[in-house]
């Protein structure tokens, strides 16, 4: 779950940071996605490991 957050707050950074032109909250943004990735494959991992 809290790779699915991370992944679509940075989706939001990264679009604020596009309107305003800030490459360092776009940066910000798709740092934040990539976190969220690898939450959500760390979750499925245990998950998998689980059963």
């Amino acid at each position: 779950m809290q790779g699915t957050v991370n992944k679509a707050a940075g989706k939001v950074k990264e679009a604020a940071g596009k309107v305003t032109g800030s490459s360092k909250t776009e940066s910000k943004g798709k740092a934040q996605q990539v976190k969220g990735e690898l939450q959500k494959g760390k979750g499925k991992a245990k998950e998998k490991a689980k059963k």
